[in-house]
Protein backbone atom coordinates (compact mmCIF):
# COMPACT_ATOMS: atom_id res chain seq x y z
CA UNK A 1 0.00 0.00 0.00
CA UNK A 2 3.01 2.58 0.97
CA UNK A 3 4.27 1.75 -2.37
CA UNK A 4 1.30 2.70 -4.26
CA UNK A 5 0.89 6.09 -2.18
CA UNK A 6 4.54 6.51 -2.87
CA UNK A 7 4.01 6.28 -6.84
CA UNK A 8 1.11 7.94 -7.04
CA UNK A 9 2.23 10.75 -5.16
CA UNK A 10 5.60 10.92 -7.52
CA UNK A 11 3.33 10.92 -10.36
CA UNK A 12 1.14 13.99 -9.08
CA UNK A 13 4.72 15.60 -8.55
CA UNK A 14 5.34 15.28 -12.40
CA UNK A 15 2.05 16.37 -13.61
CA UNK A 16 2.70 19.11 -10.94
CA UNK A 17 5.89 19.96 -12.27
CA UNK A 18 5.13 19.39 -16.01
CA UNK A 19 2.19 22.36 -15.45
CA UNK A 20 4.35 24.42 -14.09
CA UNK A 21 7.09 24.83 -16.68
CA UNK A 22 4.30 24.52 -18.90
CA UNK A 23 2.85 27.77 -17.23
CA UNK A 24 6.30 29.49 -17.12
CA UNK A 25 6.79 28.86 -21.03
CA UNK A 26 3.56 30.45 -21.92
CA UNK A 27 1.57 32.56 -19.03
CA UNK A 28 -1.27 32.53 -21.57
CA UNK A 29 -2.60 29.37 -20.49
CA UNK A 30 -3.63 30.72 -17.24
CA UNK A 31 -6.22 33.40 -18.84
CA UNK A 32 -9.42 31.95 -20.34
CA UNK A 33 -10.80 35.17 -21.80
CA UNK A 34 -10.74 38.65 -21.64
CA UNK A 35 -13.82 41.06 -21.59
CA UNK A 36 -14.14 43.51 -24.07
CA UNK A 37 -15.21 47.25 -24.18
CA UNK A 38 -14.84 50.27 -26.45
CA UNK A 39 -12.65 53.23 -25.79
CA UNK A 40 -13.51 56.72 -26.98
CA UNK A 41 -11.07 59.04 -27.01
CA UNK A 42 -12.07 62.61 -26.33
CA UNK A 43 -10.34 66.25 -26.45
CA UNK A 44 -9.67 67.57 -22.99
CA UNK A 45 -10.72 71.17 -23.89
CA UNK A 46 -13.76 71.36 -26.70
CA UNK A 47 -15.41 67.52 -25.67
CA UNK A 48 -15.16 66.19 -29.52
CA UNK A 49 -14.86 62.62 -29.95
CA UNK A 50 -11.21 62.34 -31.20
CA UNK A 51 -11.27 58.03 -32.02
CA UNK A 52 -12.84 55.12 -30.81
CA UNK A 53 -11.02 51.70 -30.01
CA UNK A 54 -12.24 48.09 -29.39
CA UNK A 55 -10.09 47.15 -26.32
CA UNK A 56 -9.27 43.86 -24.22
CA UNK A 57 -9.86 44.25 -20.80
CA UNK A 58 -6.33 43.14 -18.90
CA UNK A 59 -7.74 43.27 -15.34
CA UNK A 60 -5.86 40.57 -12.87
CA UNK A 61 -2.18 39.85 -13.10
CA UNK A 62 -2.34 37.10 -15.56
CA UNK A 63 -3.46 39.19 -18.25
CA UNK A 64 -1.17 41.95 -17.43
CA UNK A 65 1.24 40.15 -17.30
CA UNK A 66 1.28 38.55 -20.54
CA UNK A 67 -0.37 41.79 -21.96
CA UNK A 68 -0.36 41.93 -25.72
CA UNK A 69 3.33 39.66 -26.01
CA UNK A 70 1.04 36.85 -27.54
CA UNK A 71 -1.19 39.12 -30.14
CA UNK A 72 0.56 39.19 -33.33
CA UNK A 73 -0.43 42.36 -34.86
CA UNK A 74 -3.59 44.87 -34.35
CA UNK A 75 -5.98 46.72 -36.56
CA UNK A 76 -6.02 50.53 -35.99
CA UNK A 77 -8.97 50.19 -33.77
CA UNK A 78 -7.52 47.49 -31.65
CA UNK A 79 -5.93 47.26 -28.78
CA UNK A 80 -5.61 46.48 -24.98
CA UNK A 81 -6.80 48.23 -21.95
CA UNK A 82 -5.10 47.64 -18.16
CA UNK A 83 -7.11 48.11 -15.25
CA UNK A 84 -4.95 48.54 -12.04
CA UNK A 85 -6.67 48.27 -8.83
CA UNK A 86 -5.05 51.86 -7.23
CA UNK A 87 -3.68 54.73 -9.37
CA UNK A 88 0.02 54.97 -9.05
CA UNK A 89 3.72 55.11 -10.69
CA UNK A 90 4.02 52.41 -13.37
CA UNK A 91 6.45 51.22 -16.00
CA UNK A 92 5.49 49.35 -19.28
CA UNK A 93 7.94 47.32 -21.16
CA UNK A 94 7.76 45.64 -24.36
CA UNK A 95 8.78 42.37 -23.90
CA UNK A 96 8.54 39.72 -26.84
CA UNK A 97 6.03 42.25 -28.86
CA UNK A 98 6.99 41.91 -32.60
CA UNK A 99 5.21 45.61 -33.24
CA UNK A 100 5.62 49.19 -31.73
CA UNK A 101 2.74 50.51 -29.35
CA UNK A 102 1.47 53.79 -28.21
CA UNK A 103 1.19 53.39 -24.38
CA UNK A 104 -1.17 55.91 -23.11
CA UNK A 105 -1.31 55.99 -19.33
CA UNK A 106 -5.15 57.62 -17.70
CA UNK A 107 -5.73 58.75 -14.69
CA UNK A 108 -8.47 57.71 -12.37
CA UNK A 109 -11.23 60.53 -13.72
CA UNK A 110 -9.90 59.46 -17.45
CA UNK A 111 -7.50 62.28 -18.48
CA UNK A 112 -4.21 60.75 -20.06
CA UNK A 113 -1.32 61.60 -18.16
CA UNK A 114 1.26 60.10 -20.52
CA UNK A 115 1.87 59.08 -24.22
CA UNK A 116 5.14 56.96 -25.01
CA UNK A 117 5.80 55.47 -28.69
CA UNK A 118 7.34 52.03 -27.92
CA UNK A 119 9.67 50.41 -30.00
CA UNK A 120 8.79 46.74 -30.48
CA UNK A 121 11.04 43.89 -28.39
CA UNK A 122 12.60 46.71 -26.71
CA UNK A 123 14.11 46.55 -23.02
CA UNK A 124 12.95 50.20 -22.50
CA UNK A 125 10.69 51.16 -19.97
CA UNK A 126 8.01 53.28 -20.63
CA UNK A 127 6.61 54.96 -17.24
CA UNK A 128 3.75 57.09 -16.50
CA UNK A 129 1.35 58.00 -13.77
CA UNK A 130 -2.37 56.15 -14.08
CA UNK A 131 -4.91 54.09 -12.77
CA UNK A 132 -5.57 52.88 -16.42
CA UNK A 133 -2.91 51.96 -19.17
CA UNK A 134 -3.98 52.06 -23.25
CA UNK A 135 -1.96 50.11 -25.44
CA UNK A 136 -2.93 50.84 -29.12
CA UNK A 137 -0.96 50.30 -32.25
CA UNK A 138 2.26 52.63 -32.77
CA UNK A 139 0.95 56.20 -34.31
CA UNK A 140 -2.39 56.00 -33.31
CA UNK A 141 -2.35 58.99 -30.64
CA UNK A 142 -0.68 61.14 -33.41
CA UNK A 143 -3.23 59.88 -36.12
CA UNK A 144 -6.24 60.68 -34.13
CA UNK A 145 -5.12 63.86 -32.23
CA UNK A 146 -4.70 62.33 -29.10
CA UNK A 147 -2.65 63.99 -26.48
CA UNK A 148 -2.06 64.55 -22.89
CA UNK A 149 -4.91 66.36 -21.51
CA UNK A 150 -7.80 64.50 -23.29
CA UNK A 151 -9.66 61.93 -21.83
CA UNK A 152 -10.73 58.57 -22.23
CA UNK A 153 -14.06 57.24 -21.45
CA UNK A 154 -15.08 53.79 -21.35
CA UNK A 155 -17.58 51.43 -18.76
CA UNK A 156 -16.18 48.53 -16.96
CA UNK A 157 -18.26 45.30 -16.67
Amino acid sequence: MNRRLLAVAGILAAVALLFAAAIAANPALLIAGYETTTVEAVDGETGESLATVEVRVADGLAKQYVGLSETDELDDDEGMLFVHDEPGERAYVMRGMSFGLDIVFVAPDGTVTEIHEAAPDSDARYRGTGRYVLEVPRGWSDRNGVAPGDRLVFELG
